[in-house]
């Protein structure tokens, strides 16, 4: 049985990690199959919008150290090891639909890092993060640091990669990592309610502002090089005369995507 699950209803994916027994800790195979799932959603032109979540009490612990001594014992094999890392966190970021994080107790390492790539977080009062390198005596590459920086303040960042220590959830809410800390409901709950209003918006107009956005932190990336054509395409939609219509109206709008 595959360790990564997705299913999608009414336009919303989720990707579970599913793997509890190792706190959702990600082998080598794990971390390509995500970021071919992920892809593939892409592809398909079906989704609006994906949670990613860990079954049972945690996100994910990151990497699974026990596969190291093979996958990552030198600077070459770990340099291998990487690009499948890599491949996960660019393509959460470059989605052409919103990435929603859904965390619940340890989201630690790579498993905070895919947390970084996606659009927006939400947490429960069990999360905690950490970025654990230093404790380990590895290093992590640029470009599976960008999101953590870009998702954070730098300072924090770099506290918590200098000293590899565990941030708790009031703590990212407070440096703005998460956007909530769900009390009241599964934090599953809060994240699929979330999605659904995402998905029920124009899905053009969602992925031009996503692109937008992240042309703003980083232009070089694949989705943000493409923003001012997702721009323009809106305007000559069918979405955006449903828009207006909808607004003289006084009714719902109902997209299509196109």
């Amino acid at each position: 049985m595959t360790a990564i699950a997705c299913h999608t209803e009414n336009h919303v994916a989720t990707i579970t990690i599913d793997r509890p027994a190792k706190r959702n800790a990600l082998t080598q195979d794990m971390w390509e199959e995500l970021s071919a799932k992920i892809n593939s959603l892409g592809e398909s032109g079906v989704t609006r919008a994906l949670i990613l979540t860990g079954e049972g009490a945690h996100f994910c612990a990151g990497a699974d150290i026990a596969e190291f001594e093979s996958t990552r014992r030198d600077a070459a094999s770990a340099r291998r090891y990487e690009a499948s890392n890599i491949s996960a966190f660019s393509a959460l970021r470059n989605a052409p639909f919103p990435a929603i994080a859904a965390i619940s107790g340890v989201c630690f390492g790579g498993g905070f890092g895919l947390a970084a790539a996606c659009d927006l977080r939400l947490a429960d009062t069990t999360a905690k993060f950490c970025i654990p390198a230093a404790r380990l005596g590895l290093a992590y590459p640029r470009e599976a640091m960008i999101d953590i920086v870009t998702a954070l303040d730098p300072q924090t960042a770099r506290r918590l990669a200098f000293t590899a220590d565990i941030l708790s959830v009031e703590e990212a809410l407070s440096a703005g990592f998460v956007v909530s800390v769900e009390t009241d409901r599964p934090v599953l709950d809060a994240a699929c309610a979330l999605a659904g209003r995402i998905a029920r918006r124009a899905p053009l107009s969602v992925t031009a502002s996503k692109a937008a956005i992240l042309a703003t932190i980083d232009s070089g990336q694949p989705l943000a090089k493409k923003a001012r054509a997702f721009g323009d395409a809106t305007f000559d939609s069918d979405d955006y005369a449903e828009g207006r219509a909808a607004f003289g109206e006084k009714r719902d709008p109902v997209f299509k995507g196109r």
